[in-house]
């Protein structure tokens, strides 16, 4: 029987992104640093900032090149941290984690001098002579709380961003991925500034702490919960935030599309991490005339592509995300057409495919973070379109079609954070284009040149000469004076 998606009631799910896919870190045994402490390590970064040392290019160049040898003379170790913490080899920590971030120090370096660049602007003609320019100063003291998922890339990537815009930073590492955690405390002061970047370890009390000392901006990379609660703690002492957060990142396959292609595209990237990705495909709406196929075609795929594991099941993170993923798969009132097999020892789960779940059961509510890939099918565009926009505004919309017009027409009809054509995810790798989301997938954008600037002072400067210095602009105001006023503004 199909379960074929319908037009959408007036109600909208609500947004269950798993609750602990994002907090602050505290490697086991390490002790909660104090709050005046953590007062005490603010107050000296603002004595550097306050200095000026940061603001040279000659500085924010040498911060980059460190975190770029980083990457380079320590990717065994992030290697095995990974593995340690999420179960990772090492093709898939060089893939997620390594070369992800090194593409991005590598761009913000050949491109800083630019963006540093005084902006030159027009002015109207009754503000001539003069000229006007927008200047990118240093926001001061900037906030990354990292997650555990890619915790060195999205810990790393935000603070290529603070320090080429010139900013001191805490970073802020997730206790769910512990060894990472360590290493980046022991490593980030070798290669950056250490009295300009300072690691601090701990768990959400630590995050909270932070907040409530009040920063420049924060940069929080999450799930939508955990990101309300950084949004209120922030709150406080009127901390700008930047939220990247997630949600169910659809993916729209027409009948007309390369269905083995589109198969490989999808696997690849849901199989990433265990599906542990927030850009991952979260569910599939495809072309009822060929929802059969393309489920046979993902299903044989993923056995391809796992041909090397001996069967084995893939990592969770915690018991907490497992028994949340089994959950989904022993109540779903779909097809569980492969794999789903689970083991809470080892905390593994076999890649699953479910085909016409229904709409409002948990896998297709929350935010799924794991192995598991929902299938749906529809008989007209409108129709999924109308099924998508019903739900939180997702993080990546996914398209797959030959048509440009199909194209066009899905892009601009379903609000998202971004959007990939033909294929998955490849737009978070791509520096000059913004990434962040939308409503309840996050708020704000950074990578490449919009991480600079999110994390700048944008000044505006007006210079004037001294001549002319019309004495009408100045009162006492006559009749001819005020005629003459109007005119000129």
């Amino acid at each position: 029987m199909t379960t074929e998606i319908a037009a959408p009631s007036d109600q909208t799910p609500t947004d269950q992104t798993p609750s602990d896919q994002t907090s602050a870190g505290l490697a086991p045994g390490e002790q909660t640093p104090s709050e005046r402490d953590l007062a005490d390590l603010i107050a000296r970064l603002r004595i550097v900032h306050a200095s000026g040392r940061t603001r040279p290019i000659e500085w924010r160049l040498r911060q980059l090149e460190g975190i770029e040898r980083l990457l380079v003379e320590r990717e065994s170790e992030i290697a095995a941290a990974l593995a340690a913490d999420l179960g990772r080899s090492a093709v898939e920590a060089w893939l997620g984690d390594v070369t992800s971030t090194h593409g991005e120090v590598v761009f913000a370096r050949k491109h800083l001098k630019r963006w540093m660049r005084r902006k030159k602007q027009r002015l109207p003609l009754n503000q001539l002579p003069g000229s006007g320019w927008i200047q990118y100063e240093p926001l001061g003291v900037v906030l990354v709380i990292g997650p555990w998922n890619y915790p060195v890339y999205l810990s790393l990537a935000p603070l290529i961003a603070a320090v080429a815009a010139g900013n001191c930073a805490v970073v802020k590492p997730s206790e769910l991925a512990p060894a990472t955690s360590a290493l980046l405390a022991r490593l980030i002061p070798q290669y950056v500034d250490a009295e300009a970047v300072k690691v601090v370890e701990g768990d959400g009390r630590t995050t909270q702490s932070l907040l409530a000392l009040g920063f420049d901006h924060a940069l929080f990379t999450g799930g939508t919960e955990i990101g309300k609660k950084i949004m209120a703690g922030a709150a406080a002492t009127l901390t700008p935030v930047t939220l990247e957060l997630g949600g169910k990142s659809p993916v729209i396959v027409t009948a007309d599309a390369d269905l083995d292609v589109v198969a490989r595209r999808i696997a690849w990237v849901k199989l990433l991490n265990s599906g542990q990705t927030c850009i991952a495909p979260d569910y599939v709406l495809v072309d009822a005339s060929v929802r059969d196929e393309l489920v046979d075609k993902i299903v044989a795929t993923v056995v391809a592509f796992r041909a090397d594991q001996g069967g084995a099941g893939m990592r969770i993170v915690n018991e907490r995300q497992f028994d949340r993923l089994a959950g989904y798969l022993e109540s779903t009132r779909g097809v569980v057409v492969a794999g789903g097999e689970t083991d809470r020892e080892s905390l593994t789960i076999q890649p699953a495919v479910i085909v016409d779940p229904d709409p409002d059961e948990p896998s297709m509510t929350d935010e799924i973070f794991g192995p598991i890939l929902p299938v749906l099918s529809f008989t007209s565009v409108d129709t999924a379109i109308a099924f998508v926009n019903s739900r939180p505004k997702p993080l990546a919309l996914y398209v797959f079609t030959r048509s440009r017009a199909i194209q066009r027409r899905l892009v601009d009809r379903i609000p998202a954070g971004g959007a990939v054509v033909n294929h998955v995810a490849l737009h978070c790798l791509v520096p000059s284009l913004p990434f962040g989301g939308v409503g309840a997938s996050g708020m704000g954008a950074y990578h490449g040149e919009w991480g600079f600037q999110a994390l700048s002072h944008r000044k505006s400067v007006l210079a004037k000469t001294f001549t002319p210095d019309l004495q009408v602009v100045y009162p006492p105001y006559s009749d001819r004076a005020q005629k003459i006023l109007r005119r000129i503004f």
